[in-house]
């Protein structure tokens, strides 16, 4: 098989990543996103592949839904740089890249719940290389743990150790359970560490639009620039969001079309706010907030019940729809609220989407995202004064900051959750990170 080899140096610069040259057996690449990180162990990975008969590679993400669009694509990519794409079988149910003549394999699994790999087994050959791509999405150590001893545990002799490789892009927190673990690796012998970021990518594989995306963000906030981009551990600060990125709008713009409308809920009952939220997306990629819903049971002796709600919500996107003259692209609301969505469609059909929480600290590092490109406008009215209120004086809670979980403070936080709900729901929409 070594004669189908097309030389690496023809790919990438032997020197783009001392990861080629290094013979300890974990490997981690941390950096900022566009570091090539992915890349040069795709390559690694088929290079070592296809130099040994019986080696299969298990390819690994925390969440399963994104393997076939990341890793798998990236191992793909990695076969027909190498020119030898004919020599597999790219299957998709189960999702895995088989080698035709030796029958050995990259496989792919999620670790949604790494206990469930614990039986997994390779039919032909041995595993000869582990990739966590994107470790910080994992939950901690006992997670990594689980899946190696399932994967590490066959004897492969004196001469062969499991290749593990870790690549993430640093969380800006630095008590994140993965920037410690890095830190703790620091003096180990079994373990190579390489930072990189997009400012050493010699062989230009990297396009002149996302270099200029690049330098967009470093205008606008340099500190986000520093951690998307550099890979730095900047730390949280106090305040959530740098409020210069909230951008007041009088009128739509003449020269940036609206295409469609989005809708996002944050439902409260007794004691909490409900708010709802029109998000108006533009030909130009930017995200408009157009109006919005604000009520609070404060001091009121009678309560809105549910269908009250689900009729307000109907009339406020009525309004949206004939005042804009765009369709409803999406309902979000929080997954955990059931009442108004089995109200909502009941009364008008409609199913509203629920948005799984995940940890506050993920949701908000896609909403300063999209803040940090430029892109979020809001139209000066009275619900959007509120909105712009509540985000200002969104800050993390202090007792909270030295932990792999920090938590915001909860209070006036409505508009804040309902803005989060539909950044998250519509990542692919918003061209924001997956």
């Amino acid at each position: 098989m070594n004669e189908t080899v097309v030389r690496i140096t023809d790919l990438i610069n032997r020197n783009f990543y001392p990861v080629w040259k290094t013979k300890k057996p974990n490997i981690v690449l941390s950096g900022g996103r566009s570091s090539m990180k992915s890349s040069v162990i795709s390559l690694k990975l088929v290079k070592d592949f296809l130099e040994d008969d019986n080696g299969n590679v298990v390819c690994l993400r925390k969440v399963g839904k994104y393997l076939s669009t990341s890793v798998y694509e990236q191992i793909k990519w990695a076969i027909y740089m190498f020119g030898v794409q004919d020599e597999f079988h790219f299957g998709k149910s189960p999702l895995r890249i088989t080698h035709k003549a030796t029958k050995t394999a990259f496989y792919f699994y999620g670790v949604d719940d790494p206990v469930k790999l614990k039986s997994t087994t390779i039919a032909k050959g041995y595993v000869m290389a582990l990739w966590f791509e994107e470790l910080a999405e994992f939950d901690g150590v006992e997670d990594i743990d689980i899946v190696e001893d399932t994967f590490i545990r066959q004897d492969l002799g004196e001469e062969k150790e499991v290749k593990v490789y870790y690549s993430y892009n640093p969380p800006r927190n630095p008590y994140a359970w993965v920037n410690e673990w890095r830190d703790s690796k620091a003096n180990d012998p079994d373990y190579f560490l390489h930072h990189s970021t997009y400012l050493e990518d010699e062989k230009g594989f990297l396009s002149g639009q996302l270099l200029r995306k690049i330098e967009t963000y470093k205008q606008n906030d340099p500190d986000y620039w520093r951690w998307m981009y550099l890979g730095e551990v900047i730390g949280l600060g106090d305040m959530v969001y740098n409020m210069n990125h909230f951008h007041w709008l009088d009128e739509l713009p003449s020269d940036d079309d609206l295409l469609l409308i989005d809708i996002a809920i944050d439902s409260g009952y007794q004691t909490s706010a409900t708010s709802f939220g029109a998000y108006g997306l533009t030909k130009k990629g930017n995200v408009i907030r157009l109006d919005g819903y604000y009520y609070s049971p404060a001091n009121k002796v009678n309560k809105k019940a549910p269908s009250d709600f689900s009729q307000d919500l109907w009339e406020f996107a009525q309004k949206m729809t004939q005042t804009y003259g765009r369709h409803i692209d999406k309902w979000t609301i929080d997954s955990a609220e059931g009442a108004l969505r089995n109200q909502f469609y009941k009364d008008y059909g409609i199913a509203l989407h629920p948005i799984p929480k995940k940890k506050k600290v993920n949701m908000i590092e896609n909403v300063q995202d999209l803040l940090a490109q430029g892109r979020f406008f809001m139209l000066r009215n009275d619900a959007n004064k509120i909105f712009y209120e509540e985000h200002k004086k969104y800050q993390w809670d202090p007792d909270t900051l030295q932990s792999d979980d920090p938590k915001v403070i909860k209070e006036d936080d409505h508009t804040v959750d309902e803005f989060q709900y539909y950044v998250n729901d519509n990542l692919q929409k918003l061209r924001l990170k997956m």
